[in-house]
């Protein structure tokens, strides 16, 4: 290509054979209201980089106009892509499927509920082309209710123990990745809930970015149960020889417990020839049967894990690809 075609390039068309240098990723389910905005953002923001780059937004499955406005915005702009799932199979089989697609040196993952703006993109960028394996996106004056705080910072400090990675906040979904970090686990996406920290897991580097944060316009699909499954989730996947260690854990305690209440029993016997065995031992039997309920759930996991390695099961199934 000449100097002369170059200068005429329109901003952000891809040169020389037309693959991109970034690839944005973009997970949405029902997201009718806010897709449009999204995608007019990531663009002026793309765009004002003057860099070749192209945008996949997988449709997971939605039951809303979602699919018909990505139909129409592929018409009007080629850098869209768009793959339609026959039915929802979840965020992270989502991602999968962007992330299989990319073909940047340069990948971004974002949601596509304006939670987080597409303005800041290209700092995300930057940060990869600085050196670093991963951007890690941290959210700043964050909206969310306790009730999604509390958890996510639980199963951040979860997961900041099993990786060894030092980040703040390994559920912000907005972060870029260089393609040669995430090479390597492309198999393993989809299966685990946390792209971010299994790329880390691998000893990528990483630069926390803070970015702008604002609260879901609707209601969080993150329910209090969902965020449990999520925390057991994390346990099976990023937790290494967990049964083991509960299976200790459960030991010890039941152990410990079970001499306190004898010896507490047998001074109270001697202080006040009475001691409350009934009590005691109902209390006791509840304790055990609680851990024994979060151990089977533990175990659950991983039969779940088993059962659908052994079956070959797809992640998701495709409907319909506009490329």
């Amino acid at each position: 290509m000449t100097q002369t075609e170059l200068a005429s390039r329109p901003v952000g068309v891809p040169a020389g054979d037309g693959i991109p240098e970034i690839s944005i990723v973009i997970p949405v389910f029902n997201e009718e209201r806010t897709v449009e905005e999204v995608w007019r953002r990531a663009v002026a923001a793309l765009d004002a980089l003057g860099r070749p780059y192209e945008v996949i937004v997988v449709d997971d499955g939605s039951s809303d106009q979602t699919w018909s406005i990505l139909e129409r915005l592929h018409r009007d702009d080629p850098h869209l892509r768009a793959v339609r799932f026959k039915r929802n199979f979840g965020q992270h089989p989502a991602m999968h499927a962007g992330l299989t697609r990319a073909r940047g040196d340069v990948v971004v993952t974002m949601d596509g509920d304006l939670q987080n703006s597409p303005a800041d993109l290209p700092r995300l960028i930057a940060a990869v082309e600085a050196g670093s394996d991963v951007a890690s996106g941290r959210r700043l004056g964050r909206e969310d209710s306790w009730g999604r705080t509390v958890p996510s910072r639980v199963i951040n400090g979860m997961l900041r123990r099993f990786t060894g990675a030092g980040i703040s906040d390994f559920g912000c979904a907005f972060n870029a990745y260089r393609r040669d970090a995430l090479v390597p686990v492309l198999g393993a996406i989809g299966k685990q809930k946390f792209t971010k920290a299994l790329v880390l897991s691998t000893g990528a580097s990483v630069t926390e970015v803070d970015l702008e944060h604002r609260a879901r316009q609707d209601r969080s699909r993150y329910s209090p149960l969902r965020l449990t499954t999520l925390a057991l989730h994390v346990l099976a996947g990023f937790w290494p020889r967990p049964i083991q260690v509960a299976g200790i854990a459960v030991g010890a305690v039941c152990s410990l417990s079970a001499i306190a209440v004898v010896v507490w029993g047998i001074v109270a016997w001697i202080l006040h020839g009475n001691f409350p065995g009934l009590l005691f031992l109902a209390g006791l039997v509840l304790g055990v049967l609680g851990l024994q309920g979060f151990i089977l759930a533990l175990v659950g996991e991983y039969l779940n894990r088993i059962q659908r390695d052994v079956e070959g099961r797809p992640l998701y199934t495709v409907e319909r690809e506009l490329s």
